[in-house]
């Protein structure tokens, strides 16, 4: 997958992901306060819809501070948990190979 970015190679995506989710959270927290418009048969799809969209604002701010703080793979996952754990003093985990 190729990702925009500029001439050095760095991505600008985490700032569409973090658009998106802030859109996303937006339109969500508008729809909530507006409340039950029309017919109440459609409460549950109502519902549904603007729990999806805190689902997906949340999800897609998640996605944009991983890639903001450069983490693009699980490896790096991995290696950021690994330094966490070395910084609280708790020994390394076995590792099964």
């Amino acid at each position: 997958m190729e990702e925009n970015g500029g001439s050095d190679g760095v991505s600008n995506a985490h700032w569409w992901w973090a658009l998106a989710g802030a859109t996303q959270l937006g339109w969500g927290i508008a729809s909530f306060r507006r409340g039950l418009i029309g017919n109440s048969s459609l409460v549950p799809l109502k519902a549904f819809a603007i729990a999806s969209l805190f689902v997906g604002g949340g999800a897609s701010c998640a996605i944009a501070s991983l890639k903001a703080s450069g983490i693009h793979k699980v490896e790096d996952m991995m290696e950021v948990g690994a330094s966490i754990r070395s910084g609280l003093g708790i020994r390394p985990r076995p590792q099964d190979e």
